[in-house]
């Protein structure tokens, strides 16, 4: 018994050190010619950020020193080449090259893309290591990452294969969450790729997620239908019967408390998206118009189900307004927020879990 006492005592201290300590939060830097390398600096100018989280950025000292140069900006940058060098209180670049590279914001290009990739790997490899803590990846261009030796639609697939879990694309904010059944997958293969094991699957990731990372006690999950109308009793389309339907009456049975399908047309004007914790769409846009009509600038797209916690802003590369200093930083320095977040969170309910006597706080 005391040998268990012990055992708890030092496992709790643990914990209380995890919970105080400065987390060190990785960012890769996107495409070099879109807008995040403004994003980086506009959140970090402001020296408050530091108290939250120790920055990582995977790119270069002469990279960032070209946009601090160009964007009139004061931010001081320290400049590693190593994880062990990083410093609490700093704005830390991660040499992950050294060559210059030539920058033409606005402009789509391979060569370009391929450093996002650099830095991006870096930075992967670096979170799954576990010298840094979470990742806030910047946007980058799909057309331009893809290469012989990279060949993923975006970021959320190449995480999964390299971190584990089993990935979802959750869009966020304190008040409305969205998830997908299908990201990017042409319209024409949506049907093809809804199983009863696929949306088994994504309920149960958000739902973990919803308990997990935000601290959600009893989710109440909404499911919106494939078709039209969710088909209308099979006129428009036999799937939300013959599939959606009878899964989610199982996963109901199961105790979960899901929804649906409900029509997708209506749900979001209607405000009836506001009565659950999170809404799992069919397909991209099904999803995503909603959840940027309703939340652009300030959602986060955080990437559910991973053993790592990684998330990023709400929008892409914006290459029109690129290098012209009108970027919005809104939603990065809430994806840099809701990573710190996330990451206490998960530390707080993997503390709990594993010691079922405590009471774990609930959602306020």
């Amino acid at each position: 018994m005391v040998k268990f006492v012990v055992a708890k005592l030092r496992t709790l201290q643990r914990f209380l050190m995890e919970k105080d300590k400065k987390i060190k939060l990785g960012i890769s830097v996107g495409d070099l010619n879109g807008i995040g390398s403004e994003l980086i600096i506009k959140t970090f100018e402001d020296n408050r950020m530091l108290d939250f989280c120790t920055p990582v950025i995977f790119a270069s000292i002469k990279t960032m020193s070209f946009f601090k140069k160009h964007f009139k900006s004061n931010i001081s940058f320290h400049g590693i080449n190593h994880t062990d060098q990083i410093l609490h209180g700093k704005i830390n670049v991660f040499n992950v090259w050294k060559e210059n590279v030539q920058i033409n914001f606005g402009e789509e290009d391979q060569n370009i893309g391929a450093y996002s990739i650099k830095s991006l790997e870096m930075a992967t490899k670096a979170l799954k290591n576990d010298t840094i803590d979470v990742l806030v990846t910047a946007p980058i261009h799909k057309h331009n990452i893809q290469s012989e030796n990279f060949k993923f639609p975006g970021h959320t697939d190449y995480l999964a294969e390299k971190l584990g879990g089993k990935s979802l694309m959750f869009m966020v904010t304190d008040s409305l969450k969205v998830g997908l059944l299908t990201d990017h997958v042409p319209v024409k293969d949506v049907p093809s790729h809804i199983t009863s094991e696929l949306i088994t699957d994504k309920i149960n990731t958000v739902y973990l997620s919803l308990k997990r990372d935000f601290r959600v006690s009893k989710p109440r999950i909404a499911v919106l239908g494939i078709n039209p109308h969710a088909g209308d009793n099979g006129v428009i389309g036999a799937e939300d019967d013959d599939v959606l339907r009878p899964t989610l009456e199982k996963i109901k049975n199961d105790g979960k408390l899901v929804y649906g399908p409900y029509s997708a047309d209506s749900f979001f004007g209607s405000g009836n998206y506001k009565n659950f914790d999170a809404i799992i769409a069919s397909y991209h846009d099904q999803g995503l118009i909603p959840f940027k009509t309703i939340a652009f600038g300030h959602g986060v797209n955080y990437t559910a189900g991973l053993k790592k916690v990684r998330t990023s802003p709400d929008h892409g590369t914006a290459f029109e307004i690129a290098g012209k200093g009108k970027a919005d930083n809104g939603s990065f320095k809430q994806a840099v927020f809701t990573a710190i977040e996330v990451f206490r969170n998960r530390s707080e309910y993997d503390e709990y879990s594993q010691n079922p006597l405590k009471k774990a706080p609930k959602k306020i």
